[in-house]
């Protein structure tokens, strides 16, 4: 029927991107990859029904906005603070290595420098989404590992927007060939850094102000419509703004403005209100992407799609290794960040995408990407689960684990000998092990200082540690479910044993050789759901708090106030 493409799209590409989306999930897959197989079936390479590809990269491009909107909005510069040490010169030399691999394979292949570069890009940087779903189901978002990877990506997201910006004089630079346009070029970089500037500055300190303002005054209407509305039309109106007046990406536009959002009060309610919005139009933009892949281009390019993916699995996750190990971190941390990394996703579509408006990236190497990133998106969640039997089988080979940790347990002894030290002048305090240095783990410190408690911190992030030892505080690095850990941080004296992590895995195996040590010692947990507590009783834990219980309680008293001030 005519006039109703869009229709067509949504109706039948959102029914094979769910099918196949549950299909993927249930084989502990990314969706992702359901999605971009659903983009290849509809899309004019398959035979049957065949979408619009330019009315469904007009709808993806909502879908950029409400993801970049999203990630601003999740944005919290703390968050890299915390493992700045690591994240931020590892995610720089992984990013330049698989940038210069890219190249090299682009230029090999036929391709021009610029190309190669914008190739190289876009193989470096990886998925947020496939990251942190593949974190959290294997019960690492919470751990120092996850921490540190989370934050490496973080890195990646900013650099991938400033990429993106200055993408453009790209192209300027290739068909350089003298000072007088090297002059242009950098006159151009200038250009597109000011604009960034004042962007930056009208967003976010001159419209922080402002912003906030608005969002409490339309909260205020109780009004759930008009308080969506306005979200939707603050990330829309400054994106486009970004776009039309500063020549900047839709993307960096909603990139701040949720930034900007998501320092407001009312930020977990718009949250609430239009991320179900973007995981839908999301899908429109890897179904998108899908559309344009070529089956046959598997056939007929295979060299070159397994360099794109040696570039991806081995290369940029080699390095990231390598960098973790020499900054001092665990081999498991290693192997998480390295692991983590070896796929590519949504920003590189984004770069590709853009690059080939620009006459960047042709056809080829678009393609090349878009194969890429389904193949190691698919592979991601399975090579996920080989850390435990490669961390085993590394253990196993003495000195090649020796050399592998020398760095992290040399950094790690410093800071435990500082405590073991120091333990026996501050033993007329009460001494209180608490497990786990996160938001939690932090607040329990303080409230253990001040009850006249001397709270010994184990954790796993080595830049926390010495940061501790620094300012005085006992901490110890290592895996608090290990006798050796527990025995320098001296669960043989404590009185009371404080696991803060949530997993239920990690809290067994701390609980266990913690009463082997002591016990005596009464331990109090953090569970995250109610059916743990007869598995925790059963252990010996003397005290448990479940974040599902205190949610509700905290829910029941806040009402109960409300109904007090007679409001009903």
């Amino acid at each position: 029927m005519p006039h109703l493409e869009i229709i067509e799209i949504l109706a039948v590409g959102l029914l094979a991107a769910l099918v196949l989306g549950f299909v993927s999930h249930r084989l502990k897959l990314s969706p992702i990859v359901g999605y971009l197989v659903a983009g290849i079936l509809v899309g004019p390479y398959t035979p049957g029904f065949v979408a619009d590809p330019n009315l469904a990269g007009q709808l993806a491009e909502v879908g950029v906005i409400l993801l970049m909107f999203g990630v601003g909005l999740h944005f919290d510069l703390r968050d890299l603070v915390a493992v700045k040490g690591i994240a931020v010169p590892g995610a720089i030399a992984q990013i330049l290595t698989a940038t210069v691999f890219g190249t090299v394979a682009a230029l090999f292949f036929g391709l021009s420098i610029g190309t190669g570069v914008v190739f190289g890009l876009s193989l470096a940087v990886a998925s947020t989404v496939v990251l942190i779903r593949c974190l959290s189901d294997n019960d690492m978002l919470d751990t120092a590992h996850g921490h540190v990877a989370v934050g490496w990506l973080i890195v990646e997201d900013i650099f991938t927007v400033l990429v993106l910006v200055l993408l453009p004089v790209i192209p300027m630079a290739s068909s350089a060939a003298d000072g007088k346009e090297a002059l242009t070029i950098l006159a151009a970089v200038g250009i597109a850094v000011a604009k960034l500037a004042v962007l930056w500055i009208l967003i976010l300190p001159i419209g922080g102000r402002i912003i906030p303002l608005l969002l409490s005054h339309v909260a205020r209407s109780r009004s759930r419509e008009l308080f969506t509305l306005t979200i939707l039309v603050l990330a829309f109106a400054i994106a486009a703004g970004s776009a039309i007046i500063f020549s900047a990406s839709v993307a960096l536009g909603a990139f701040l403005a949720g930034m900007m959002v998501g320092k407001t009060k009312v930020s977990h309610q718009a949250a609430a209100d239009v991320l179900p919005m973007r995981d839908a139009f999301a899908v429109l933009f890897f179904l998108s992407i899908g559309m344009l892949l070529d089956p046959g281009f598997l056939l007929t390019h295979p060299v070159f799609i397994a360099t794109g993916l040696a570039v991806i699995l081995f290369a940029k996750s080699l390095v990231a290794v390598l960098m973790v190990i020499l900054l001092g971190y665990s081999v498991r941390t290693a192997l998480t960040v390295g692991i983590g990394l070896a796929q590519i996703g949504e920003f590189s579509f984004l770069l590709s995408q853009q690059a080939q408006s620009l006459h960047l990236m042709p056809d080829e190497g678009f393609s090349v990407v878009v194969t890429c990133a389904l193949i190691s998106i698919t592979l991601n969640p399975l090579l996920f689960k080989a850390i435990d039997p490669v961390e085993n089988w590394l253990r196993g080979k003495k000195r090649l684990w020796k050399l592998l940790n020398h760095r992290a347990e040399r950094k790690a002894k410093a800071a435990n000998d500082q405590t073991r030290m120091a333990l026996p002048r501050k033993q007329e305090r009460s001494l209180a092990i608490v497990i786990g240095y996160g938001p939690v783990g932090q607040r329990v410190s303080a409230i253990l200082r001040e009850s006249g408690f001397e709270p010994v911190v184990v954790d796993l992030n080595v830049d926390t540690i010495s940061n501790l030892v620094y300012e005085g505080h006992l901490a110890i690095y290592g895996d608090g479910s290990r006798h050796e850990i527990l025995t320098v941080a001296g669960i043989e004296k404590a009185k009371y044993l404080l696991i803060t992590v949530p997993e239920l895995s990690n809290v067994i195996a701390v609980v266990t050789t913690a009463l082997d040590l002591n016990p005596k010692i009464k331990i109090l947990v953090r569970s995250r759901f109610l059916y743990a507590k007869p598995i925790l009783e059963g252990l010996g834990v003397s005290a448990i708090s479940f974040e599902e219980e205190e949610v509700a309680k905290a829910m029941t008293e806040a009402l109960a106030r409300e109904v007090g001030n007679g409001e009903r």
